[in-house]
């Protein structure tokens, strides 16, 4: 009877030893997805770890006439190396993406006719297939609503975008990644996007949000908050509740993480410089803030208790500083894993220190969580 049982039992362990073992290698492959934009070129990619990416997003794209267009030949050489990286990371994917702030002059035009959006679907194919990417993100700042400064906006605009997605999703095929940029205000959130039209179509919506105090306000104010307060109205879990209670499906649901800060000059020394009034000043990259944002150089720093926004204000300068540090992307990414979203997008790679940076954090956060 002995050895029968332990004929019974080693086989057990057997295959509790290679679930275990299965189990592990499915943890290096699961998760939250974490996603880059990238604006660098073909080798300042090599200094960062891609194996801490689930997604890169290529940025930009443009439109020439109607059609999605790669620049030059600097870009090709750049998403060439991009897909190359999948063979260090086979689970990585890579994304082209249309516009950013600036970047979409005519999409209101090209998108208003069936022709444009048809052309612009076929030349999006085309080029996934040629680079071999896997997906395109559509970053139009903004449908219906004002943004780059006199870039045109119309009424139109969101049955438009309801239209181009689905052509997009008709031309590109099921299996390819179809996202886009949503701002992460009000304003955007409900009048741009006929959401409940729109999301079946696409795999993610990437919520940006950051930059929900602008370069144009001239109160300073959290830029890339957490939570809201009385003072902040907007912020990334104001969004995703406001999503959440018009029905679009939080696995589908991306928030943004700032790897860089904004500065405000002029702004008096009333309640450590948070809401008052000021100038934008400047654009802080992350992997530049403990030289340029730093007690040496007469920072004092804080943090809103309500909001999990980090800040700070410089009393001899009247300069103020909002930005996301380490504690506010650990809280971004337990936020996004406790509250079962898509993942967790940041703009952008290069902005990020290629060692000890904001993208280990996530990634130390996202393992601890599995």
């Amino acid at each position: 009877m002995k050895n029968l049982l332990i004929y019974l039992v080693i086989p057990l362990m057997l295959l509790s030893a290679c679930t275990s073992e299965k189990k592990d290698a499915d943890k290096s492959t699961t998760g939250i997805a974490v996603i880059a934009y990238y604006s660098g070129n073909n080798s300042l990619i090599d200094n960062y770890d891609i194996k801490k990416l689930t997604h890169i997003i290529f940025s930009f794209c443009h439109l020439k006439g109607n059609r999605l267009s790669v620049d030059n030949a600097s870009d090709s050489a750049t998403i060439k190396k991009l897909v190359s990286l999948k063979s260090k990371n086979p689970q990585l994917k890579v994304m082209l993406s249309l516009g950013g702030w600036g970047g979409c002059e005519f999409c209101s035009q090209v998108f208003e006719t069936v022709g444009g959006r048809k052309e612009f679907a076929q030349s999006t194919k085309e080029l996934t297939e040629y680079f071999k990417t896997d997906g395109i993100d559509l970053d139009w700042e903004y449908p219906v609503i004002e943004g780059y400064p006199g870039h045109r906006f119309i009424p139109e605009d969101k049955a438009n975008f309801t239209s181009l997605m689905k052509e997009l999703r008709d031309a590109l095929g099921k299996e390819a990644i179809i996202s886009f940029a949503a701002g992460g205000f009000e304003d955007f959130l409900k009048k741009s996007v006929e959401w409940d039209k729109v999301m079946p179509a696409v795999d993610m919506v990437n919520i940006m949000s950051y930059d929900l105090v602008s370069g144009f306000s001239t109160m300073t104010g959290h830029h890339t908050p957490l939570y809201s307060s009385a003072q902040q109205k907007e912020s990334a879990d104001k969004a995703v509740r406001y999503l959440d209670s018009i029905g679009v499906p939080k696995n589908k649901m991306v928030i943004g993480a700032a790897f860089y800060g904004r500065v405000w000059e002029n702004v008096q020394p009333v309640n450590n410089g948070l809401y008052q009034q000021g100038k934008f000043k400047s654009f802080i990259p992350y992997r530049l803030s403990s030289t340029l944002l730093s007690t040496d150089s007469g920072y004092v720093f804080f943090r809103d208790s309500i909001t999990k926004a980090a800040y700070a204000y410089n009393v001899s300068k009247n300069l103020f500083a909002t930005f996301d540090d380490t504690a506010s992307i650990r809280l971004k990414t337990q936020y996004t894993i406790s509250q079962g979203l898509k993942g967790i997008m940041f703009w952008e790679l290069t902005l990020d220190k290629q060692t000890g940076g904001l993208l280990d954090v996530i990634e130390e956060n996202k393992k601890n969580h599995h």
